[in-house]
């Protein structure tokens, strides 16, 4: 862990960068702050401005430490290469620029697509976890953690690789249909992404138990 101790320590304050910002823009933010918008890009929940400044940046922060805590504490955390341990550091982090960042511009009065950002940063996401996937080794933490991954490292080796094929796609896809106003493409690429690799992964399950 000590090796890593920079790098959890420079992504924990670009967490809480965003309470500078706030402090700096303290007088010129309401008391009221949008955290939450719906399909529409309307806002469907604010937030004191107190918890918008310093309750979610510190919150992100506790998510963020213990996802890195327990990548760290895999009893397999070998397996798991420098490149997707740096995907685990940094995306809480960017989360926590992007999401303060439209909640501020928001509560400032500036027209924001959160719907746009939000699409294109996970399809962004899932083109860059798509191209780690088939890299990643059997482990308990990172990756497509099935009963029949787990327990078979040929079962997990193949269903990373088309995982990873699949990942790529649908990042692809939700990119494109961020430009454009297509409101259930986010959850239906979602759950392509999720329950493709997983009925694959237990379709090759069965047929290893036929043989």
């Amino acid at each position: 862990m000590s090796q890593y101790k920079k790098s959890i320590a420079i992504t924990s304050l670009v967490i809480l960068f965003p309470i500078l910002v706030g402090l700096f823009l303290w007088k010129r933010l309401p008391e009221t702050i949008p955290t939450h918008f719906n399909q529409y890009n309307e806002v469907d929940g604010v937030s004191s401005k107190m918890f918008a400044v310093f309750g979610m940046p510190v919150i992100l922060l506790g998510f963020h430490l213990f996802s890195v805590f327990m990548t760290l504490k895999d009893p397999k955390k070998s397996q798991i290469s420098p490149k997707m341990f740096r995907v685990v550091l940094w995306i809480i982090p960017v989360i926590s620029v992007m999401m303060t960042s439209i909640s501020y511009g928001m509560a400032l009065g500036y027209p924001i697509n959160v719907g746009f950002i939000v699409k294109l940063f996970l399809g962004i996401l899932f083109v860059i976890i798509g191209n780690y996937l088939p890299k990643v080794k059997q482990n308990y933490t990172v990756g497509i953690r099935l009963p029949w991954t787990l327990n078979s490292s040929d079962n997990w080796q193949k269903t990373h690789r088309f995982a990873g094929k699949v990942w790529v796609i649908t990042g692809l896809c939700m990119i494109l249909s961020s430009f454009f106003f297509v409101i259930w493409s986010f959850l239906i690429l979602t759950g392509v992404a999720i329950i493709l690799p997983t009925l694959y992964s237990y379709l090759l399950y069965k047929a290893e138990l036929g043989h």
